[in-house]
C-alpha cells in the first residue's frame, strides 16, 4: 500500500485513517480490538482519537477511546512504531479547568493521554476546537515545547475556519515556531464549501497536511439510511438529520449509479472520491465491523473514471470542482 506524507510532519500514513470515536461508544473493547486488528492487517497504520471520546455516551467520563487503544497496544509488543497515532486536546472533560488550549491544561492533558494510550509519545497532537480565551501563541508554544521534549512528533489543529487558520499561521511566525502542520476539517461529498473555497488555498500555500473527518457524513453516504424514519433508532440520529434534503437525495442516487457500475458499495465510492481531491492527504473513516474495514481497501483500489467524477460532481451541487481533481 502506497503511503502519503502528511504535510511537513515527515509522518507517512496509509490513505485512510481510522476514526476512533466509535471505541467505547458504538462498539465495546472486544469488538474494537477485532476492528483494529483488521485495520492493521489490511495495511493501514494511522489511528485518530481524542481525550474527549466518548464522554457523550451514558456512563462515560472521557478517555474511553484512548484507553481501549492503549489496551490494544499492550497486546502488540514491538508494534508501536508501526502505528501513527493521532489524539486531541481542548474539549471540556467535565472537570473544572480540564478544557481549552492553555499551556497549563495542554501540559497536563498530554500526560493523561500518554498514560491512557500506553505510549511515551504521540505522533500527531491536535488542538481539537478553537479556544477564544487562549492566544494562538500560547498554544503553539506549548505544542512546540512538547515536540522538543519528544512527547509529540508533530502538531495540528481541527475545526478552524480560514480566518482562524491564517491567524494561527501568523502567530507562529511571530514567536518563531512551526505553524500547525496538519488540519482536520469536516469534508465529504455533501459538506464541501468550507474546505474547498476557503481552507484549501491556505493549506496548499503553506503545505499543511489535511485529514478530513465525517468522510461518510456520519454514515449518510454509506447509503444505509434512505429516509428520516430509518435513523430514529440510530445513535447518530442527531447528526444525520441535516443530510435528508433534495441535494442529499441526489448525492445518494449518484453514489448508487457509480457503485453499481463498479460492483461496489456507495461508501467505497464516497471514500474513493475524497482520495481524488487536491489538498487531501487522507480521509478519516470509522468502522464497527471487520467488513467495513474491507470497504476501506476496496475504496483504495477503485479507479473512478472522468464520467464517474462528472456524475458525482453534478449531483453534489458543484460546477467548478474539476479544477480540484488530481
Amino acid at each position: 500500500m502506497t503511503k502519503r506524507t502528511l504535510g511537513k510532519t515527515g509522518l507517512e500514513i496509509a490513505p485512510v485513517v481510522f476514526g476512533g470515536n466509535v471505541f467505547g461508544w458504538t462498539i465495546d473493547q472486544q469488538q474494537s480490538f477485532k476492528v483494529l486488528d483488521a485495520f492493521i492487517d489490511h495495511g493501514f497504520n494511522a489511528i485518530d482519537t481524542a481525550d474527549f471520546y466518548s464522554i457523550w455516551a451514558a456512563g462515560n467520563q472521557g478517555g474511553e477511546s484512548e484507553s481501549i487503544i492503549g489496551e490494544w497496544l499492550k497486546q502488540k509488543p514491538g508494534k508501536r512504531d508501526d502505528i501513527v497515532l493521532f489524539t486531541k486536546v481542548g474539549l471540556d472533560m467535565g472537570i473544572s479547568g480540564h478544557q481549552g488550549l492553555s499551556k497549563r491544561w495542554i501540559m497536563q492533558a498530554v500526560e493523561d493521554s500518554l498514560k491512557r494510550l500506553n505510549t511515551d509519545y504521540i505522533d500527531l497532537y491536535f488542538a481539537h476546537w478553537p479556544d477564544e480565551n487562549t492566544p494562538y501563541e500560547e498554544t503553539l508554544a506549548a505544542f512546540d515545547q512538547l515536540k522538543q521534549q519528544g512527547k509529540i512528533r508533530a502538531y495540528g489543529t481541527s475545526n478552524l475556519d480560514a480566518t482562524q487558520l491564517q491567524q494561527s499561521i501568523d502567530a507562529a511566525k511571530q514567536i518563531n515556531v512551526p505553524h500547525y502542520q496538519v488540519l482536520q476539517p469536516e469534508y465529504n461529498l455533501y459538506d464541501r464549501q468550507g474546505f474547498e473555497e476557503q481552507l484549501k488555498p491556505i493549506c496548499l500555500e503553506h503545505e499543511i497536511g489535511v485529514v478530513s473527518y465525517y468522510s461518510l457524513a456520519s454514515g449518510f453516504l454509506s447509503g444505509k439510511y434512505r429516509n428520516l424514519e430509518q435513523i430514529k433508532s440510530s445513535k447518530r440520529a442527531d447528526s444525520l438529520g441535516k443530510y435528508f434534503t433534495a441535494r442529499g437525495e441526489r448525492i445518494l442516487n449518484a453514489l448508487d449509479i457509480v457503485a453499481e457500475q463498479h460492483h461496489v458499495q456507495p461508501a467505497d465510492v464516497a471514500l474513493a472520491w475524497i482520495l481524488t481531491r487536491e489538498g487531501i492527504t487522507a480521509p478519516i473513516a470509522s468502522a464497527t465491523t471487520v467488513e467495513q474495514i474491507e470497504s476501506f481497501s476496496k475504496a483504495l483500489k477503485l479507479n473512478l473514471t472522468a464520467d464517474d467524477l462528472g456524475i458525482l460532481e453534478v449531483d453534489s451541487g458543484w460546477s467548478n470542482s474539476y479544477k480540484s481533481i488530481k
